[in-house]
């Protein structure tokens, strides 16, 4: 949704057609694509998006930001981009997928000039962001494993809604005609929210619309979908007609006309979809801001309950196989870690244990991740110390206040995971730099 703008006001309509519909066959396409309604990856591993929003085009400066996605868990990152239309251009996509890559992430490239065209005067059809995929496809070719392409963002708005099924099924095959294999990704009209269900009853008709079978639904989720009721029939609908759908962007209920998320993530994670959060930073409205000033060590509370909440990135994402030599890791690892972990003592009344461990490495540099338990009584704030032995140093955390002085580690939790109750875990994590040996540290854990 554009909040970097404007707020958009819409009344939620009521409407129950339904069309019988079979469900997609799968794709033959090489590197993403769907099967059903899974996105799979070329080597038939189901790959479930769980990411951010990044908004590059107007903060094309926030390179850092891609390392710092992915060090929060993200397996995805979706980058807005613009056609020239209104934004940009944005003639940096070999170097923004470059940077998806370096960082481990499937990249969504999205085109974001077709917000709201029929309303919003200013909008470039869905024709025209077509016209620019066509003018980047040297960057594009040969991406297929690591690039799906978003054709347009919220391409229609609340006037005459009805354009988008003929507006996408043109866009689709005029990519396919230039020659494009990737995976595409389309949004649905009323400025994403479908809430006349135009994207939801014509929805075959579009994915027929693709030679190569290869398009994936996309529901933006903001103040329409604000009762568990609205969301779950939405997502059952596609769901028992086997449609492939991801939840492309959605926010948090920071009052009671909002979305509410908390159905999001767990209907996403029961249901194996893929979810992509708006947005990292730089609103207008910082209210849905996940960084405070793009700065990871500033979490806000949208930030924290996506980082590291039920249904969150730490929690359910899994990086694709296609960085990971065909296996699948758990989230966010770079590669299978051979380092074992280290545990504290069993804690005792306001006691504490924590247990390190490595999940990811690669040469040079490696990803940890620190639980912390509380023992049999409630803790109102946990230290976490450890002393490198083999030269390791770390150079990024989240989730905890770090300090370092040569090889010796403090830790110390923050406001929102310092007490623990009886029994309860939390977890922090960072990034750091070793060179030979990477043994894991014994730890030690004091609560007060």
């Amino acid at each position: 949704m554009k909040r970097i703008l404007s707020a958009l006001s819409v009344a939620i309509l009521a409407v129950t057609a339904s069309i019988l519909v079979f469900a997609q066959p799968a794709s033959a396409a090489a590197g993403l694509h769907v099967s059903g309604r899974n996105i799979v990856e070329a080597n038939g591993q189901t790959f479930v998006m769980r990411g951010v929003n990044h908004p590059h085009v107007w903060y094309t400066n926030q390179t850092n930001s891609f390392a710092d996605i992915k060090a929060a868990g993200a397996n995805t990152v979706r980058v807005v981009l613009g056609s020239g239309k209104r934004w940009g251009p944005s003639n940096d996509v070999a170097g923004v997928i470059s940077l998806c890559k370096q960082n481990r992430l499937i990249c969504v490239l999205e085109v974001h000039d077709t917000t709201g065209y029929g309303e919003e005067s200013a909008a470039a059809s869905l024709d025209e962001a077509a016209d620019y995929w066509i003018s980047q496809k040297n960057a594009l070719s040969g991406q297929e494993n690591y690039v799906v392409i978003n054709i347009g963002n919220e391409p229609i708005g609340n006037t005459n809604a009805a354009q988008w099924t003929s507006a996408t099924a043109a866009a689709i095959q005029k990519m396919r005609s230039n020659g494009f294999e990737h995976l595409l990704m389309v949004d649905a009209p009323n400025w994403g929210q479908d809430w006349q269900y135009v994207m939801r009853d014509n929805a075959q008709t579009i994915l027929d619309a693709d030679s190569r079978h290869n398009t994936v639904l996309s529901i933006h989720m903001y103040a329409v979908f604000n009762t568990a009721a609205s969301i779950v029939d939405y997502l059952n609908r596609f769901q028992a007609n086997g449609w492939p759908l991801v939840i492309g962007e959605f926010g948090w209920r920071f009052n009671a006309s909002e979305v509410d998320h908390e159905t999001i993530l767990s209907e996403a994670q029961s249901r194996g979809l893929g979810y992509l959060a708006w947005s990292w930073s730089g609103n207008s409205d910082p209210i849905l801001d996940m960084t405070l000033n793009f700065d990871p060590s500033q979490l806000t509370t949208w930030g924290q309950r996506i980082v590291s909440g039920a249904g969150g990135l730490k929690a359910t994402a899994r990086e694709a196989t296609i960085y990971s030599g065909g296996t699948s890791t758990t989230p966010p690892s770079s590669s299978t870690p051979s380092v074992p972990p280290t545990t504290t003592p069993p804690g005792g009344a306001r006691g504490c244990t924590a247990t390190y461990k490595v999940v990811g490495q690669w040469q040079g540099g490696f990803q940890g991740e620190v639980r912390v338990t509380a023992g049999n009584s409630a803790i109102s704030g946990w230290t976490v110390t450890w002393t490198f032995a083999n030269g390791q140093t770390v150079s990024q955390a989240w989730n905890t206040t770090l300090t370092s002085n040569g090889s010796n580690v403090t830790t110390r939790g923050v406001s929102y995971n310092s007490s623990l109750a009886a029994g309860a875990s939390t977890t922090f994590g960072f990034l750091g730099a070793w060179n030979g040996t990477n043994n894991a540290p014994p730890v030690s854990c004091t609560a007060s």
